[in-house]
């Protein structure tokens, strides 16, 4: 499976097995984390046989089960599109290891023994990671026409296919509080909407781009 393709497979998924990652996958998730952070400045960090995050409380709200694995969101202030974009490719990766995901903000326990989170640094949340109960249910696709403008007319059939993949990314709450423009010059610009709720309007606009690069394809992108 290709990132491009997982980015079709890939849905939500709350409920997990009791099934260990194997020591394999483990590695090349860490291999991957590791090279995010090097490359953007980030601390995402990958904890592994850990239940307690989502044993109890806003966890039960949010009907988690069986998640003992998860990827620990943190970085610096002013990183956090960089955070989005980064963590949705090993979402991705995680994806073609046949592993399922879910984004959390809010419904998970710290376990600060588990990770560091550096004075200067914010933990804004996990992904979970593991063998899911089932694959999960695709979230609603809005038309892409209501999310771009363009300057370029015909519209590119590869700003389209990048249209196409950005309305398949997770974002909080599925709000898509996203949009894209196609400028005169060829260049790509993409913003965040108004919204109320807007803690995570950086990640969200993060990680619709990777989805837009992996499905415009990036040598024909430039991003103003």
């Amino acid at each position: 499976m290709t990132l491009q393709e997982a980015i079709v497979a890939r849905h939500s998924v709350r409920q997990y097995k009791q099934q260990p990652i194997e020591a394999d996958k483990v590695e090349q998730l860490r291999a991957a984390i590791d090279e995010a952070n090097r490359t953007a400045g980030l601390h995402m960090q990958l904890v592994t046989d850990e239940p307690e995050a989502f044993a109890k409380g806003l966890a039960k709200y949010g009907k988690f089960s069986g998640i003992s694995n998860y990827i620990v969101l943190v970085c610096r202030k002013g990183l956090d599109e960089q955070l989005g974009y980064h963590g949705e490719r090993v979402v991705l990766l995680a994806q073609t290891l046949g592993l399922n995901s879910c984004w959390v903000g809010l419904t998970f326990s710290r376990q600060p023994d588990h990770y560091t989170v550096g004075a200067d640094e914010q933990l804004h949340g996990v992904i979970a990671l593991g063998y899911g109960l089932t694959q999960g249910v695709q979230h609603p696709v809005r038309p892409t026409e209501k999310y771009y403008r363009s300057a370029v007319q015909p519209v590119p059939e590869w700003f389209l296919r990048g249209m196409e993949a950005a309305m398949l990314a997770p974002t909080a709450m599925h709000m898509q509080k996203f949009e894209f423009e196609l400028l005169a010059d060829g260049r790509v610009a993409a913003r965040t909407r108004f919204s109320l709720v807007n803690s995570y309007l950086k990640i969200d606009l993060g990680i619709v781009k990777c989805h837009f690069e992996l499905g415009a394809g990036q040598e024909n992108i430039r991003w103003a």
